[in-house]
């Protein structure tokens, strides 16, 4: 995986968020002044390759209203900041829609929240503005463009691409820029401390495996006296490479459980709605809740596909290596502790297997195996979690190999450390 460098933006893009911003919002006087915030600039990454460099940052909720003077994040929108600059002979183009195909224009981050009167007395002043602080789609030779592209809300982590295209080619950059504001469960953890008393083993592949299929079947409660739902993955890789696999496959950082966090659960649990980054309840493995937690929301916080995953002292051929567990929730009933909990699809090995698919159609995974440990389980005799849901299950593991940078999916390996589940055909 490419390194990613920090460094601070150039003077091109400090004097748009100063210069221009103040000049421009001064014509509109029932704009309110913003105040500069240099913090996100100052939180910058930036990559360099084939002649072209470019710089991203993300202000945060109030980095954004302070800026542009609206609430851009209740509305939806997030401004993401690029200075690219071309280092080579031919003048070249940034592509919008690799950013995100769903992106907002100027004028239309410009009047979303304006009514009729609004857009008449002063709608073009402040569309025009918004126009000029866009980053421009074309740059020439030598040259250095900087400015925001309107993008879709994501809270957390930002994932993104920027793609430049010149006339043989195309170079492309993917981010991933921690933006402040959410309280995301495993930005807290200290994963340098987690064995402290212990150094990590590189284990050959035989022992992995046995190690793999003698390990515990299942999490368990606080107390350590009963089992719940199966752990039935293992992931081989480091924490950077692990969370960009995830973050380009759709799966989304989870929230700590705090007031707040509660507040939004109850009002998604009341409306409908959908809650992408919803806490999730503290299962156990090595005495410890869960290192880190992702999900996959869908229509309404009742429906998500989840998992929890722990760090094990063990690393394969020098990459860490973590298990985990993964369930498909269908539906909700409230509890004392977190509001709600969810009640998970039995079928356990159908989301596990969706994992895979969706690593793999994301370009997230390298290759994959499968082992057993979990124990069998059939339709006929479920076992069930700590909530009492039944689930059934096949007894395998699958391994899998998360990729920080893309790989096609017909490159995908097959590592063949057990025969894989059979696939029976339904009746």
């Amino acid at each position: 995986m490419k390194k990613r460098t920090h460094s601070k933006p150039g003077i091109a893009g400090r004097t748009l968020a100063t210069l221009f911003f103040s000049l421009a919002l001064a014509a509109c006087a029932s704009t309110p002044e913003p105040v500069y915030q240099g913090s996100y600039l100052d939180r910058a990454e930036t990559q360099e390759k084939e002649g072209i460099r470019v710089t991203a940052a993300v202000p945060s909720a109030e980095e954004s209203r302070q800026i542009f003077g609206k609430p851009l994040y209740k509305l939806g929108i997030q401004p993401v900041w690029l200075e690219i600059e071309n280092q080579t002979d031919e003048a070249v183009s940034f592509l919008p829609v690799g950013l995100d195909p769903a992106y907002f224009t100027a004028a239309e981050t410009a009047s979303i929240d304006m009514d009729s009167r609004q857009l008449s007395q002063g709608g073009s002043l402040i569309s025009k503005r918004f126009f000029e602080a866009s980053v421009p789609l074309y740059v020439s030779p030598g040259e250095v463009q900087s400015g925001f592209i309107y993008s879709q809300l994501d809270e957390g982590t930002k994932s993104f691409n920027v793609d430049i295209l010149g006339d043989q080619k195309m170079v492309s950059f993917t981010f991933f820029i921690p933006v402040p504001g959410l309280r995301v469960d495993h930005y807290t953890v200290d994963w340098n401390n987690l064995y402290p008393d212990q150094e990590p083993v590189d284990l050959s592949k035989d022992e992995l495996i046995a190690m793999i299929e003698s390990a515990v079947c299942c999490v368990k409660d606080k107390k350590g006296e009963n089992l719940g739902d199966p752990l039935n993955l293992v992931i081989i890789g480091t924490p950077e490479e692990l969370f960009n696999a995830f973050i380009r496959a759709g799966w989304d950082e989870t929230e700590t459980i705090n007031r707040s966090s509660l507040w939004k659960t109850v009002k998604s649990f009341v409306g409908g709605a959908e809650y992408r980054y919803s806490p999730v309840s503290a299962l156990y493995v090595f005495d410890r809740p869960q290192d880190v937690a992702f999900q996959k929301a869908r229509s309404n916080i009742n429906e998500r596909n989840h998992l929890r995953l722990w760090l094990t002292n063990v690393r394969y051929q020098g990459e860490p290596v973590w298990i985990g567990q993964i369930s498909r929730d269908i539906g909700v009933r409230f509890t004392r502790k977190t509001i709600t909990t969810h009640k998970i699809d039995p079928n356990v090995d159908e989301t596990r297997e969706y994992l895979l698919e969706n690593l793999a159609y994301s370009q997230a995974l390298e290759k994959f195996a499968y082992v057993q440990g979990v124990g069998e389980a059939p339709i006929d005799q479920p076992r069930g979690n700590l909530t009492g849901d039944p689930y059934f299950t096949d007894g395998y593991r699958i391994v899998l190999w998360a990729s920080g940078t893309p790989v096609d999916i017909t490159d995908v390996e097959i590592e063949m450390w057990r025969p894989p589940p059979l696939r029976q055909a339904k009746p």
